[in-house]
Order: C-alpha cells, then sequence, then structure tokens
C-alpha cells in the first residue's frame, strides 16, 4: 500500500474501510444514502429511483488514531462506517468539480489532534463502477499544491488491465459510466450475498503485512 506523506498508514486504512462502507449498499453509509434520498425526494414530490443515479456527497472523517468516544470503539465505529456521512448534492453549481454522471462527490476531514477539530484535507470523486476514490490531495494549501490519489478497493482483485486509462477517461468525459466494467458488484450485498465485508482490524493487518482477504 503507498502511504503519502499527507496521510499516515492508519489514515489510509481508515479511507480503506470508507471506500467498503460507501460500496456496499447494505452498509451503515449505503442504508443512510436510501434513507436521504428517498425523504428528499418525498419531500419534492419526484419519483424514488436509484439512488446512485444522482450526485451525492461523501463526507469521510479520519479521526486521531488515539480518539476515544463514549458507546462505541474507535475500531467498531470504523468497521460499521459511522465516520461517513452522505447527502445527496442538491445544488450541483456549488461543486468544485464537473462529475460525470457516474460519479460522485467526495471530501475527506482529518483530525489532527484528539478531541480536536477536523480540518479539510482532501477532494475528489468517487466512481462507483469502479471501486475507486480520486482525490486531490492538499499539500499546501497557501502555495495551492496538491498531490493526486487513488484508492482502489482492497477486496477487488479483478481490476482490468487498463483501468487506469478507463478511470482517465471517464473523468475526461470521454467514455460514459455506462461502458465501465462493474467490479464493484463483487464487493456490495445487494448485488453479491455471498460477500462479508471485513473489520476495521482485518483492514489493518492487511495493511500491515500480517493478514490478507
Amino acid at each position: 500500500m503507498q502511504v503519502l506523506g499527507a496521510f499516515s498508514r492508519f489514515e489510509q486504512c481508515v479511507l480503506n474501510m470508507a471506500l467498503i462502507n460507501i460500496c456496499d449498499s447494505e452498509s451503515y453509509v449505503g442504508e443512510e444514502m436510501r434513507r436521504q434520498y428517498n425523504s428528499w425526494k418525498q419531500s419534492t414530490n419526484e419519483t424514488v429511483h436509484n439512488p446512485w443515479l444522482d450526485l451525492h456527497q461523501f463526507t469521510i472523517y479520519l479521526p486521531h488514531p488515539e480518539q476515544e468516544y463514549e458507546d462505541i470503539t474507535l475500531e467498531e465505529g470504523l468497521t460499521k462506517g459511522y465516520n461517513v456521512e452522505v447527502q445527496p448534492v442538491k445544488d450541483k453549481s456549488q461543486l468544485v468539480y464537473n462529475i460525470p454522471e457516474g460519479g460522485h462527490f467526495v471530501v475527506v476531514l482529518k483530525q489532527r489532534l484528539v478531541n480536536g477539530d477536523f480540518e479539510i484535507a482532501a477532494t475528489g470523486i468517487f466512481v462507483r463502477s469502479l471501486g475507486i476514490l480520486s482525490l486531490d490531495v492538499i499539500i499546501d494549501p497557501d502555495q495551492g499544491q496538491y498531490q493526486s490519489l487513488v484508492i482502489k478497493h482492497p477486496i477487488i482483485r479483478d481490476y482490468p488491465k487498463d483501468w487506469e486509462t478507463q478511470l482517465r477517461m471517464f473523468l475526461k468525459r470521454e467514455i460514459i459510466g455506462e461502458e465501465l466494467p462493474r467490479v464493484v458488484g463483487y464487493v456490495d450485498r445487494g448485488l453479491n450475498q455471498d460477500y462479508r465485508p471485513p473489520s476495521w482490524n482485518e483492514v489493518y493487518l492487511a495493511a500491515t503485512g500480517f493478514a490478507g482477504f
């Protein structure tokens, strides 16, 4: 696993766990997405469709590794995806990206101190078909310096050989989302009932080389 200077190994594992929960429509994040989407459509008297067809924003919180909570351990919260918020984007003009259909907006917030505030660390696009986060990591906000980071789903093993080319073409709108391979189906319990999402401990151990999926 590539660990960039902007993210520690722990934080990149948190991103991996968040991606696992975002891709799984039966996770807490998936259930919350449907709840938010249905509530929005009901308030506007619009027909309820597949929420993935409408643009959403996912906010991923990277907690301090020593952060403690009253009712749940950090490991349990990360496993369930409680550090991920989702909401439909009702005004696309406020986004910093022109996101192609099939992509969703992502904001990453980082907690540098125990009990400290969360600060923006990255923005980017989630491409559901590929199960990929394409992020612009903030290196120096004053100088406008960013570093690109692509996070692949840690469970998916059968990415197409040309996935990087397909991702680039999709983000440039040279191909549409329907033309991307739907490898996400393997890691979504709504599509694959045999899939068992890993726990935080499994994700962390795999990243440190002590275990594998």
